[in-house]
């Protein structure tokens, strides 16, 4: 394995996954899909973590599987590789810290699927997305065809994944396919940013938003107002908590320890 395929960074309690093969367009390929397992598991008992997830280069963040590799494969490696990637942008999306994805250029195929796994995504002006798997015959088989209805509509979903036909940074935001757009030298400073403002919240606090949004929204209305309670209920005996009430208090700021 190429120790190389994925690049770690942390400090001041954001870690910055890099997506590092840019001769291929950050392609992902077993040695990349096994790297950044690796470290999202790492990330997973870390406390007071946040997450940025980009790709080296200026040209791309992902341009989806590595084609190259996958023309190697037999039909049971290349089922293998679909069953390690859904499951590791499953993990991503389960991930109990927030996650980022600072979309430095071309996302295609499994590259949208990977932002798509993040809570956050904030694109380069110069970003280019799409699931565009059927034009190959195939389909989105990372959690595509699941997370694009639910974040955009079923309908403008059906559109994208059945012409295969890419976006560019300002359709993106408007269809709600990211969050926000800038240029491209800016952008993953502007994602530290909104890291960093989230940062200065409580951890636990963050845990437990995440956790009612993505369970609640799989429910009715009435279990997911009781998925929130119950998500409430473990904010309340926090030091956190009390450390935020003696914050507002005193005119300060809180000082978290996710506890």
């Amino acid at each position: 394995m190429n120790d190389n395929v994925l690049l770690t960074e942390e400090r001041d309690g954001i870690a910055i996954l890099t997506l590092n093969r840019p001769d291929v367009m950050n392609a992902i390929n077993f040695s990349l899909l096994h790297a950044i397992k690796k470290m999202i598991e790492e990330l997973r008992v870390k406390q007071g973590i946040r997450v940025i997830i980009t790709g080296a280069g200026e040209k791309a963040f992902c341009a989806g599987a590595d084609l190259k590799e996958r023309a190697l494969l037999n039909d049971q490696q290349v089922k293998e590789f679909i069953f390690t990637i859904r499951n590791l942008f499953t993990s991503i999306a389960l991930l109990n810290k927030p996650v980022i994805a600072a979309i430095n250029g071309v996302a295609l195929g499994g590259g949208t699927e990977l932002s798509l796994a993040c809570d956050i995504r904030m694109a380069a002006m110069n970003a280019s997305m799409g699931l565009t798997e059927t034009r190959l015959a195939i389909i989105p088989g990372a959690g595509g065809t699941q997370r694009l209805p639910r974040l955009i509509g079923c309908g403008k979903a059906k559109e994208l994944i059945f012409t295969g036909r890419r976006v560019g940074a300002q359709e993106a935001l408007r269809i709600g396919l990211v969050n926000q757009i800038c240029e491209q030298e800016s952008l993953l400073e502007e994602c530290k940013k909104t890291a960093s403002m989230i940062c200065e919240t409580g951890p636990i606090a963050i845990e437990q938003a995440k956790y009612a949004i993505d369970y609640g929204l799989e429910t009715d209305i009435h279990t997911g107002l009781a998925i929130e309670s119950n998500a409430y209920w473990v904010t309340i005996p926090t030091e956190d908590r009390l450390e935020g009430i003696a914050a507002f208090r005193e005119k300060r700021k809180p000082v978290y320890k996710g506890k």
